[in-house]
């Protein structure tokens, strides 16, 4: 499967915005799809995945302003982030593995290229 992040941008603290991660040569249905971040400087972390049963938050900065959608008519699994603050400036990966999720990036198969977010006044 292969995947394309987009959707990335600048936007100003308490803004919010959607990601899209789109998969082609494969259905999203298939597929534990998760969102990942990279702030400069530190490591990858999880934000959040979907798999079949619903959806598992990893980072505790993400719950209650971060939400995961799939649109099968589309294959594109959807990061909705409100609330945005500086912290949250970072490079968002999609990816996708079998089995369970997991928020360990080095479990996942498949990668998008990334797209970058900037909270900024």
């Amino acid at each position: 499967v292969q995947l394309q992040a987009s959707g990335g941008g600048l936007v100003q603290p308490g803004g919010s915005l959607r990601l899209s991660c789109t998969a082609s040569g494969g259905s999203v249905n298939w597929w534990n799809i998760g969102w990942f971040r990279q702030a400069p400087g530190k490591e990858r972390e999880g934000v959040l995945c979907l798999n079949s049963a619903g959806s598992t938050s990893y980072a505790d900065s993400a719950k209650g302003r971060f939400t995961i959608s799939r649109d099968n008519a589309k294959n594109t699994v959807y990061l909705q982030m409100s609330s945005l603050n500086s912290e949250d400036t970072a490079v968002y990966y999609c990816a996708a593995r079998r089995g369970n999720c997991s928020s360990t990036s080095d479990t996942w198969h498949y990668w998008g290229q990334g797209t970058l977010v900037t909270v900024s006044s």
